[in-house]
């Protein structure tokens, strides 16, 4: 990171008086422990870069402003916040671009438009996004605000951190030359099982590694489904818990996990794969 990229730059500017220039907009990683009964030290999961960078971001975007403060007081436990928590200025995304989207939050046929949660680093503060867990804007909110930041001309820096669909394609041995996100399946039975017959005919013409996410609690369910809808020598794999002590990944044929059914808990996050 050049010493321009910065977070600390826009106060100093401040500081000395110099004209304020605009902000850049950091894409802050989060731990991927958000939800689960047990916490991975944080020191372990993110590098000392990530983390010294937000400890000095004041203003935030995010999904949950409660989240974000926890998330805060365990990086102001490493590396003191620049200013107290009460003073850090977060702003939630809203909740219909959780439900809908961020390419169409408002239902209508249009993108959300981010540009408003903006000001800030158009009047020169450095912003960060994060999200409950992993990379802002991959697999959750966030893309709008990304755009939102290119559109105006802002400085878009990613920092480094876990990604749970990239961990889980490179323990899973399916390949990774070639592959697409789905985000959920339809929760509807005969609906969701048709979904997997159309993402396995893909996965085997295409030879691309078909990823897919659900709510915890619904893991065994969709586990189930999967093994009894895709065919026998497909390969499934499962990725849960990841960077926590209980992670777990598993990678095998349908048919072996017929011969041996160990669902996924209730309880981790979990990512699923398939391919050959």
């Amino acid at each position: 990171m050049t010493e321009a990229a910065h977070p600390k730059d826009s106060a100093a500017s401040a500081e000395t008086g110099a004209p304020s220039q605009r902000g850049t907009l950091y894409l802050v990683p989060a731990p991927l422990d958000f939800g689960c009964d047990t916490q991975s030290p944080v020191e372990d999961v993110l590098p000392a870069g990530t983390l010294q960078a937000a400890s000095r971001l004041t203003h935030w975007i995010c999904e949950n402003a409660k989240s974000t403060r926890a998330y805060l007081k365990r990086i102001d436990a490493l590396h003191p916040l620049r200013v107290p928590m009460q003073e850090q200025q977060i702003t939630e995304l809203p909740r219909e671009v959780h439900k809908k989207g961020d390419h169409h939050g408002s239902g209508a046929s249009t993108p959300f438009d981010a540009r408003g949660l903006l000001a800030a680093a158009l009047g020169g503060q450095d912003m960060g996004l994060v999200s409950e867990a992993g990379m802002p804007a991959v697999a959750d909110p966030g893309s709008s605000v990304v755009r939102a930041a290119h559109d105006l001309g802002l400085r878009v820096v990613p920092l480094v951190g876990p990604v749970s669909l990239l961990l889980t394609l490179a323990a899973s041995g399916l390949n990774g030359q070639n592959f697409a996100f789905n985000g959920y399946l339809p929760q509807d039975a005969a609906q969701r099982a048709q979904r997997i017959r159309d993402l396995e005919a893909l996965a085997l013409k295409q030879g691309q590694t078909q990823l897919f996410i659900e709510t915890p609690y619904r893991n065994p369910a969709l586990w189930q489904a999967l093994v009894q809808t895709l065919q026998a020598n497909t390969r499934l794999a499962i990725a849960s818990g990841l960077t926590l002590d209980h992670a777990r990944t598993a990678s095998r044929l349908v048919r072996q996990w017929r011969q041996q059914p160990e669902p996924p808990d209730n309880r981790s996050p979990a990512v699923f794969a398939i391919g050959r």
